[in-house]
């Protein structure tokens, strides 16, 4: 058995949009890794025969990271692949090319051009097609301007090039840059002849889209200054071509809606008790009566467990006949469920790992990508009594000889909670031998920790640590109440994972007690700055794309000036609120500081923005502390998940050096 090296999961694929043909007999996926030397990734489509059992390759360009069907034997995708193309991009050119390919063989041939960027196109039902697409609100119909009119426009655009006038909130969104008068926009595409038409109003930002009985129906919000983040419900009438309002915005908290039975399957939350928190409830949309409310749902839909080594885009919801399925988070992991109109949820797979993404055909069969039995991602079907059967070896190869620690559950009490954590043993674990131990802390707050492949831990086991991690109050899986710590941010979250810490050092007195280090990311890494301004008792610490000082926070980050009222709820202008919002802040307890500490943080990452690192490193600095801080340039707030691949690799090695400088 060999060791897992620190720079392997570059060679992971890593899966995403996996979906049926419409006859069922076919499915066709994205799978992507990291090439180190060029420092991209490289994006393929791959076939599954279901009938046959065959995985095939399908591009090898590695640019080909979307598509959809066509028909039973053809997918199209967009791609810029000739040098025409590649020309007129690279001259700032806006379009977009589909290629076709038949999947039983063949070269892509060219299909049909868009004049705007876009990605997959749905059908209305009347022939037509609909997609977003990105717009400057002051020249919506950019797309429709001839070389003349692009010009003129261009030429205004570049007169300003080197100034940033900002006149809304959120100006800018993490990984971008500034993003002033951006919205998504919602088109409808004629294929017979080939016109393409904008049918929402310039300031409108579209979210969630559906078509259904001759209208298709949108969530989305208009705004000017500043948005509000509470989408209102819209229909457009196809064959009038108007616009109604369903529900204004800043009513509900609207998550998404799908097409079901005769009507629309919405995910929608009142706020009543946790406002924006809040799980979104199951309700039906009866085109001729409105909403109707099916089940007060507490199961979020979607992926929750978290890993350094997978993004899962891809459906989260699917229909067959009057039963909805969908994966959601529970506990620990990500599991399958169906419902029916009565809305009573049953679940199909209910054991431990990651459905990350699913689909199902006609016949009610069902495809998953999921990380199962500690595996890497890869395809399966899964049968209605939770079985599964896997269907790709596309990962196989990749850890099959290597020492994958099995993750030791335990669950302890905690301010009267009950908390669940793993630990991960060291490599040729020897009771009687003292080891040093790592703990991480994971993000949001509202994710969750879970039985999957998680890279970065799995190497840190490989090099002789322990790895111990939890799901705190806060974490998801565990229902609103469990996850509510609004206006408790560093209270029973930090107990609980001092707790867990304690019962790890006491049923494993094979760790060294001196040599424990934490980590964490983004809300890891606000708690990792939380405890070093609370206890020294870890002999080092490295904080990720961290929170700092939630004033800074609420000013700078694209979701700083909603999240921190919504959180912690406090405003900044509020007298009696302010102390308390600097009571939270892990900068209030620099005097504190002991423990020495590595600082990670992207200068791209306006999530958690980069100033709430700095004034982490001048306070240790000033106090004469032992702190080093690495910046990676243009890298954002997911690197450790989708930074190019020299900097995720970067990255981990920095931090797993800074371990072995104070724990070995």
């Amino acid at each position: 058995m060999k060791k897992i090296k620190i720079d392997q999961y570059l060679k992971y694929n890593t899966l995403w949009n996996l979906r049926y043909s419409p006859d069922g007999k076919k499915a066709v996926f994205v799978a992507y890794y990291g090439d180190y030397d060029e420092n991209v990734y490289k994006y393929n489509l791959y076939l599954l025969d279901l009938e046959s059992g065959e995985t095939r390759r399908l591009t090898s360009l590695g640019s080909e990271s979307s598509f959809f069907w066509e028909d039973d034997t053809h997918i199209l995708f967009p791609a810029v692949r000739s040098p025409k193309e590649k020309k007129r991009k690279e001259a700032g050119e806006s379009f977009t090319s589909y290629y076709r390919l038949a999947v039983d063989g063949g070269e892509a041939m060219p299909a049909f051009e868009l004049p705007l960027p876009a990605g997959e196109l749905f059908p209305t039902g009347d022939g037509r097609f609909y997609f977003t697409s990105s717009i400057n609100k002051l020249y919506p119909d950019f797309y429709k301007e001839g070389k003349e009119g692009r010009d003129k426009i261009n030429k205004e655009i570049k007169a300003d090039a080197d100034y940033v006038i900002m006149e809304e909130n959120p100006f800018w969104t993490n990984g971008g840059t500034y993003t002033l008068n951006k919205r998504t926009a919602l088109f409808i595409y004629d294929p017979k002849s080939g016109e393409v038409c904008r049918i929402t109003e310039p300031s409108m930002a579209v979210a969630s889209v559906a078509a259904q009985g001759g209208k298709i129906f949108y969530l989305g919000e208009a705004w000017e200054g500043s948005q509000c983040n509470m989408p209102g419900f819209y229909s457009y009438d196809l064959k009038k071509g108007k616009t109604e309002t369903i529900c204004e915005k800043g009513e509900k908290y609207f998550k998404g809606i799908f097409k079901y039975m005769d009507g629309l399957f919405v995910l929608m939350s009142e706020g009543k008790v946790y406002e924006g928190n809040e799980t979104p409830f199951f309700w039906f949309y009866d085109l001729k009566e409105g909403l109707k409310l099916m089940a007060e749902n507490y199961i979020e839909v979607g992926n929750a467990v978290g890993t350094d080594y997978r993004r899962a885009s891809g459906y989260h919801v699917r229909m067959l006949g009057d039963k909805i399925f969908f994966n959601a988070n529970i506990g620990s992991a990500d599991r399958l469920f169906v419902m029916g109109p009565d809305g009573k949820p049953e679940q199909i797979y209910g054991g431990e790992g990651s459905i990350d993404m699913f689909d199902i055909n006609e016949k009610g069969e069902i495809i998953c990508v999921a990380l199962l039995d500690m595996k890497l991602q890869e395809v399966y079907k899964m049968e209605m009594d939770g079985s599964y059967k896997q269907l790709t070896k596309i990962n196989e190869d990749k850890i099959k000889n290597n020492y994958i620690a099995k993750p030791n559950r335990m669950t302890i009490q905690s301010e009267g909670l009950e908390v669940t954590g793993w630990v991960l043993e060291p490599w040729n674990y020897d009771p009687a031998k003292k080891y040093p131990a790592i703990l991480d802390i994971h993000g949001g707050p509202r994710t969750a920790y879970g039985e999957v492949y998680f890279h970065e831990m799995q190497f840190w086991a490989n090099q002789g640590y322990f790895v111990f991690f939890c799901n705190p109050v806060g974490s998801n899986g565990g229902g609103d109440k469990f996850a509510d710590i609004w206006h408790g941010y560093g209270d029973k979250d930090y107990k609980n994972i001092m707790d867990f810490t304690d019962a790890v050092l006491a049923k494993y007195p094979a760790i060294d007690e001196k040599r424990v280090g934490v980590t964490g990311g983004s809300y890891g890494g606000f708690m990792t700055n939380w405890i070093v301004g609370h206890t020294d008792r870890f002999a080092c610490a490295a904080t990720q794309r961290s929170i700092s000082n939630w004033f800074s926070f609420w000013g700078v980050s694209d979701i700083g000036m909603r999240f921190v009222p919504n959180q912690h709820k406090a405003h900044i202008y509020e007298d009696a609120d302010q102390k308390y919002i600097w009571d939270i802040s892990p900068l209030k307890y620099a005097k504190n500081f002991k423990t020495p500490l590595l600082i990670i943080h992207s200068d791209a990452d306006y999530r958690c923005p980069i100033p709430d690192g700095y004034q982490m490193f001048t306070a240790y600095k000033e106090l004469g502390l032992d702190c080093r801080m690495v910046i990676f340039k243009g890298e954002n707030h997911e690197l450790n998940r989708s930074g190019k691949p020299q900097h995720r690799l970067r990255r981990l090695t920095e931090i797993s050096n800074w371990f072995d400088k104070y724990l070995k």
